[in-house]
């Protein structure tokens, strides 16, 4: 990824899947998140609590937006980004997961010092950390929670990155039911046979199967794994209501069946440079 700090990672990570439930905050400003799934997220112990009266580390990237419940490798090479990973896990293991207001080019010509970033975050737990010998890290971040920036902390002589005061922005403290009938609307529309080819589909289909993975987490793996918008994912990353996001997928979803159909009516000399739309 151009000038984050940080690109995929080249050692492959295995992604996860997650179980999270958000309970009541607690009387210290905290957000509470529930953890069940693989090994890895159990390992972790029971609860992750979210101090939102702290400032937490803030990591911009210009192309990738995360969301709560999916998980992220990333590979961390730029220095100040390295001690903010150091500094991470010697405290909570937090970050807040960043996006440039600027998607277009003001933020490249601004990136050593401090773009303007959209208001809106994801903050991620780092779950799994190899240090490299170089000072460089391979991190895989969870997504914990949406979050709104209040004030940032700019860097100085001692911290070279960013921090900013958060809050989240959750409709409830209480994880959404009565998403059923989302459940079985959005299993419906993957039932197509045009979306059924896709390989992205067939993982996601996988997932409504599992009693581990409750409707609103199958939401946004979903949104992370399905849409590829920049635009489109932060509308999901700042969405708190479970049953908007869900519609924003099923437009997604429709969207991306009337492409593989107008794909499909291409004839040869139509594709581009020899390629096929498929």
């Amino acid at each position: 990824m151009f000038g984050t700090g940080s690109r995929a990672c080249t050692k492959r990570l295995k992604r996860p899947s997650v179980e999270v439930r958000t309970a009541k905050r607690s009387p210290a400003n905290e957000f509470i998140v529930h953890l069940s799934g693989t090994p890895i997220i159990r390992a972790m112990g029971e609860t992750i609590r979210v101090n939102f009266s702290r400032p937490l580390p803030v990591f911009p990237l210009p192309n990738v937006i995360l969301l709560p419940h999916a998980v992220l490798p990333l590979h961390i090479f730029e220095e100040r980004y390295r001690q903010m990973v150091d500094q991470s896990l010697d405290g909570s293991g937090q970050i807040a997961l960043a996006t440039f207001a600027d998607q277009e080019s003001q933020w490249r010509s601004e990136y050593d010092g401090t773009p303007k970033l959209r208001p809106i975050v994801c903050v991620g737990q780092i779950v799994q950390h190899e240090g490299l010998p170089d000072g460089r890290h391979n991190i895989l971040v969870h997504g914990v929670c949406r979050a709104r920036i209040l004030d940032m902390d700019e860097p100085d002589e001692d911290r070279l990155y960013r921090c900013a005061t958060l809050s989240p922005i959750e409709v409830s403290d209480e994880p959404p039911s009565g998403l059923e009938d989302v459940r079985e609307k959005l299993r419906s529309i993957m039932q197509h046979d045009r979306l059924r080819r896709l390989r992205s589909i067939e993982t996601v289909r996988e997932w409504f199967d599992r009693d581990d993975i409750p409707t609103h987490a199958l939401l946004e793996l979903i949104g992370f794994t399905i849409v590829k918008q920049h635009d489109t994912q932060y509308d999901l990353l700042a969405e708190p209501d479970a049953r908007r996001r869900a519609e924003v997928i099923v437009r997604e979803l429709c969207d991306l069946e009337c492409l593989v159909r107008r794909a499909e009516k291409q004839k040869p000399e139509c594709w581009p440079k020899g390629m096929s739309w498929n």
